[in-house]
């Protein structure tokens, strides 16, 4: 009986050890909105179009006194000259962008 009781007490022990674990090396649920890449030809790289990449979007044209005009009806040379803009003033943040 007692070996019984050192048994599950074991089992318990190791279940109780082991369940954060497994909790946390679950996979996350993705996040519910799209995700819009954008390809700049130029650069031979692809950009995460994101409310980041909109702000920096919209703080280009306020710097150079534009209207604003959504990125995907920009004429090629419009768009051209934003993500030659974007590699000259990366952020902070994502050097690598």
């Amino acid at each position: 009986m007692q070996r019984l009781d050192r048994y599950i007490s074991s089992l318990l022990l190791a279940g109780a050890i082991v369940a954060p674990t497994a909790i946390m090396a679950g996979p996350r649920p993705q996040e519910a909105r799209a995700q819009i890449r954008v390809y700049d030809r130029n650069h031979r790289d692809y950009h995460n179009w994101d409310d980041h990449e909109d702000h920096a979007y919209r703080g280009y044209l306020q710097e150079r006194h534009k209207d604003y005009r959504e990125y995907d009806k920009q004429n090629n040379r419009e768009q051209k000259r934003y993500w030659n803009y974007r590699h000259s003033h990366p952020d902070r943040d994502n050097e690598g962008r």
